[in-house]
Formats: C-alpha cells, sequence, structure tokens
C-alpha cells in the first residue's frame, strides 16, 4: 500500500495535525489568499505537490481539480465551495463532518437574546465612545429581565432541546412547536401569540421556507424578541425589518442571511433594536477541532482500507490503495 500524499490548507489542531502525519506525507500551505484559492490556482498546486489527499476548508474544488486524479477532499469548513455531484461522477470521495454543534449554537442563541435585551451592543459603543449625554445611560438602555417570561421554541430537535434547558435555567417558562415531538405542545400560531421570545431551530426545507411572513410576525406581541440561528431564508426579511422598523416587533437577533451575508447599505443594518452576526452558530475553538479530528480519523480509515463515516458523496467513498 503506498504512502499518500496530503495538501494541508488549513490548520489542524496538534493532535489532529500529528495523527495525519502517521499515515501520509503533509504537505502544508501557509501562504493562502483570503478568500482561499480558486479552483485553477488549486489544481496547479495539486499537480505541483503531487497530492491525492487534499485537506481544505474554503477553497474552491470544482472541474480543474475534480478533473485530477485526486482521491480524497476533506472539508473542515462549509461545502458550498465543492462541487459534490462532479466528485461523485469523478468516484473523489468528500469527507465532511456535518453534524450539528448543539451546544454551541444554543450558548449563541442565548448570547443574541442577551445583548437584544439588554441593548448590550449599543451601550458598548457608547462607552467605547466616550460620549456622555445628559440623559443617564441607565435610562437609555433600559433593558428586560428574562426570568420569568416565556420562551417559544420553534423545532425541537437537539438544538431546540439544548436551548430548552438553557432556558428554563435563566427561570423562562419554555414552550415548543414541532409537529414531529410530542412534548412539544403548542402550535405556531399559539407559541406566536403567547412568547416573549421566538427562536427558530428548524431545518430549511421547501416547506419551511419564508414560514415566517406578514400573517406570523403579526401574531407576535410587539414587545417580543425574535431570534434566527438556523437559516435566514426561513423568514421573510422584508416583512422582518418592517415589523422592526414600524415597532410590531421589540427586537431581533440573527445569526444567517440568504448567502450569509447582507450588505451594509440594507436597513436591517440600521435597525437599533438587531443586533447582527455572521454565522457563528458553530464559530468555536471545540467545535473546530472535534471536526477536524473526525475527519482526519476518516482518511486513517480508507488508508487502512475501512469506509469512512462521514462521506458525503453519493458514489461512496474510495478506498486510498
Amino acid at each position: 500500500m503506498r504512502r499518500p500524499r496530503a495538501l494541508l490548507l488549513t490548520g489542524l489542531p496538534e493532535h489532529a495535525l500529528a495523527r495525519l502525519r502517521e499515515v501520509a506525507d503533509v504537505v502544508e500551505v501557509a501562504d493562502r489568499p483570503p478568500l482561499g484559492f480558486s479552483d485553477d490556482q488549486l489544481a496547479d498546486l495539486l499537480i505541483e505537490t503531487g497530492a491525492g489527499v487534499l485537506v481544505t476548508d474554503h477553497d474552491q474544488v470544482r472541474t480543474s481539480v475534480l478533473d485530477l486524479p485526486l482521491d480524497v477532499v476533506a472539508c473542515t469548513g462549509a461545502l458550498t465551495t465543492i462541487d459534490l455531484d462532479l466528485a461523485a461522477e469523478r468516484g473523489v470521495t468528500v469527507l465532511h463532518d456535518g453534524a450539528q454543534d448543539a451546544d454551541a449554537v444554543a450558548e449563541l442563541t442565548l448570547a443574541l437574546l442577551f445583548a437584544v435585551s439588554r441593548n448590550i451592543v449599543a451601550a458598548d459603543r457608547e462607552v467605547r465612545r466616550g460620549s456622555r449625554k445628559r440623559v443617564p445611560a441607565a435610562e437609555r438602555y433600559r433593558g428586560s429581565r428574562l426570568s420569568g417570561r416565556t420562551f417559544g421554541i420553534v423545532g425541537l430537535g437537539r438544538v431546540g432541546k439544548a436551548v430548552q434547558w438553557r432556558a428554563q435555567g435563566l427561570g423562562m417558562r419554555v414552550i415548543a412547536c414541532d409537529p414531529y415531538v410530542s412534548e412539544a405542545t403548542h402550535t405556531l400560531p399559539l407559541l406566536l401569540a403567547e412568547a416573549d421570545v421566538v427562536s427558530l431551530h428548524v431545518p430549511l426545507t421547501s416547506e419551511t421556507r419564508g414560514f415566517i411572513g406578514d400573517a406570523e410576525l403579526g401574531c407576535m406581541k410587539e414587545d417580543a424578541i425574535y431570534l434566527n440561528t438556523s437559516r435566514g431564508a426561513l423568514h421573510d426579511l422584508t416583512s422582518l425589518v418592517e415589523a422592526l422598523r414600524w415597532g410590531r416587533l421589540g427586537g431581533a437577533g440573527l445569526d444567517h442571511f440568504e448567502g450569509e451575508w447582507i450588505d451594509r447599505s440594507h436597513p436591517l443594518t440600521r435597525l437599533p433594536n438587531v443586533v447582527l452576526t455572521p454565522r457563528l452558530g458553530q464559530a468555536t475553538g471545540e467545535t473546530a477541532e472535534e471536526r477536524a479530528e473526525s475527519i482526519v480519523e476518516d482518511i486513517v480509515r480508507l488508508v487502512r482500507g475501512e469506509q469512512p463515516a462521514h462521506a458525503r458523496t453519493p458514489a461512496g467513498a474510495r478506498i486510498i490503495a
């Protein structure tokens, strides 16, 4: 069995890197373009290094790369830069651990809730500017106590349940809506009307795309806080902006947008009762380390002639021989 050569384009935890070096000759590339290598650039680099295993996070893996005699693409980031259909057609194994870190997402959900309910972002900016106003900050940034309020969870899966016990720990009453979970006893209209906080934790499907629109937002309390750490396409953004702008909603914390970014000129960015983060739900060191280690273990399995646990190509996994 030959010893493969692996081109490493992303940082790995020390333990994972040592494990990879046990089964492959590792070529590390430190100087990378900020947005990653283009498809053609990466193809040239693979040819230059002779690597059959590629470990990447956000480089373009498309026609030029997949036309090469490549065995494995291991991705520690999102799969949006990889042509999965072409990889399957070319017989290239794509490794990716897509398991959601429920605890990390739940923690960010509550972080957004605190930021919105206590006006933390605006108050922080004022302190940094060093400007003092005649009206005391304690009056201008007066927030809302969460204890005793009702927290509504839409989607009681792994993340929803991780949010549930944390919200209960804050002294909040938790209600939930989920047609697939028996303990979620509320319908969506009842939950929206009753909750002081509404938090989405559902997958994006044809049924859930845009399912929070004018009618749903109109059911919510005027001082309610809306949280979305799932997907931006779950709500109608125009309707959400209008509800926030005209006081039909108390505030919002959003970690996702369609395309995972929003232009600075968008009206959402000018609303003082909104906190925006760029997909930080699973952006923790622990999450990255666990995913890197699982992907490296899959490479080890392939080298040993075993099936990996996280192959994402429909054609299955090519054993490195």
